[in-house]
């Protein structure tokens, strides 16, 4: 075998991992260096993927786009199925606690659906005045950009483009992109507003030192560190063979849908492909259950999964999925998109932040500034920016509002299957998008009766020391 530089196949991906990882350590240094970049509150791995895009353009590197969407496709089933391993403190199952993360859930999907709707809206009034050729389902993509980042619009984006929209992958990668932008600058300015009005004090986040307890690290019962095999091998082996697990099923079913049912397939295997990090999630949530049960029949003894370490796996999957996907934008592609594209980013930015602001009064009793800026964050950028300003005025996350973001988004798995079948429907025809419309709107209308039906949830107490 040939082992030199001559044998790209061998060295792309070490190559392209290697430039990833150059872009995330300087993005590093110059976030904590520079204080406009440490103020602005944008994502490291955010801020590494415009530098990246920057040095795509100016020829300074090798990038190669396909190994970019590889890369992303992979990080956003990793990062899930890694969150998905984790094993659920009982603790933390209070009724209150379950009871804000049910209706923060049906938050974060109804928010996607007003996000799809004010989409179609704009698509589908440009393809019928000014902009007769634009793909009329192209505003489904401000919620996969907005809402779920940009894994997920990467996934959606190649889906469409391959049903006739022109640059779908770079227009929803853009609107991913865009995304972290408006919940940092958007963001910010509105923290800043309410610090002068008094209404809540802003406090610079400080790095957090000092002794953390062990059950951070570890649980009671879990494999000795003494084991012959390291915890970090167990857990990548766990996720792994879910993904192998995941790849083997949407194989099947994509495989026969073709032979027994050609018409469907064509509607459903691109989505089912595309849509692989959350059957990924159901099976990392079978296999955790599989787990609990044989350790309950005494047929295991031990914990295999640590919750410290899939959280890592999780965020390095996260982040290099971020950096790659924002890198992997190509602006000739969108060149002709530009109109609808700063309409739907403006457009999606207003209404998100007005629905949200409404909304977070009647769920987050007690906390609602904290509730608003944390899920504003989260569904125009990612989990991490939702974090990043909830610890400008929470810095010691003594409010839910951190947990809410991560319990809701596991409630928001169940309460979001049904937008996939719509997902897959919109770009049929002109009609489907209608229909498409019709059904968020339908299904939006639902989950508000959830959230506001529902028993209103009481301010958790945090007296846990750490």
């Amino acid at each position: 075998m040939d082992y030199s530089a001559a044998n790209t196949e061998l060295w792309n991906f070490v190559i392209q991992i290697g430039i990833i990882s150059i872009m995330l350590i300087i993005a590093n240094i110059l976030r904590v260096k520079i204080p406009f970049i440490k103020k602005s509150l944008m994502p490291t791995s955010v801020f590494a993927g415009f530098i990246m895009l920057g040095i795509k353009y100016l020829n300074i590197l090798p990038i190669d786009p396909k190994s970019l969407d590889m890369i992303t496709y992979h990080g956003i089933a990793i990062g899930f199925i890694a969150l998905s391993l984790r094993v659920q403190k009982k603790d933390s199952q209070s009724t209150g606690a379950v009871g804000t993360a049910f209706k923060s859930g049906a938050l974060i999907v109804s928010t996607y659906c007003i996000q799809g709707i004010i989409g179609l809206i704009i698509s589908l009034g440009l393809a019928f005045t000014i902009m007769p050729d634009f793909f009329k389902a192209a505003g489904v993509l401000l919620a996969m950009g907005f809402g779920q980042g940009p894994g997920q619009a990467n996934n959606v984006g190649s889906t469409y483009e391959a049903l006739g929209f022109a640059g779908g992958k770079s227009y929803g990668l853009a609107i991913a992109a865009s995304g972290f932008l408006c919940a940092c600058i958007v963001g910010v300015i509105y923290l800043n507003i309410i610090s002068r009005k008094k209404k809540i004090e802003l406090k610079l986040p400080k790095d957090i030192r000092g002794s953390v307890a062990i059950d951070t690290f570890q649980d009671e019962d879990e494999i000795p560190i003494s084991e012959s095999i390291d915890r970090l091998s167990i857990q990548m082996a766990l996720i792994l063979m879910v993904y192998l697990i995941t790849y083997f099923f949407i194989w099947g079913v994509t495989t026969l849908l073709s032979s027994k049912a050609p018409g469907a397939a064509a509607t459903l295997n691109s989505l089912l492909w595309g849509f692989n990090f959350i059957i990924g999630s159901l099976f990392a949530i079978l296999i955790k259950t599989l787990i609990s049960k044989m350790k309950k029949i005494k047929w295991m003894e031990r914990q295999y999964q640590n919750n410290y370490l899939l959280s890592r796996i999780s965020g390095l999957a996260f982040d290099v999925m971020i950096i790659s996907g924002i890198a992997a934008i190509d602006f000739d592609d969108i060149s002709g998109l530009w109109l609808p594209f700063l309409i739907t980013v403006i457009a999606g930015c207003a209404v998100t932040f007005i629905y949200l602001k409404i909304l977070s009064k009647k769920i987050y009793k007690g906390y609602e500034e904290e509730g608003f800026i944390s899920m504003f964050g989260m569904l125009t950028g990612t989990i991490s920016s939702g974090i990043l300003l909830v610890r400008e005025i929470d810095p010691n996350f003594e409010t839910p509002a951190a947990n809410n973001l991560v319990s809701g988004s596991g409630v928001g798995i169940a309460f979001g299957a049904p937008i996939l079948i719509l997902i897959g429907l919109a770009p049929k025809s002109t009609q489907m998008c209608f229909i498409s419309l019709l059904l968020l709107a339908v299904y939006m209308a639902i989950l508000l009766l959830i959230i506001l039906l529902t028993g209103k949830s009481k301010k958790a107490e945090h007296n846990e020391e750490i």
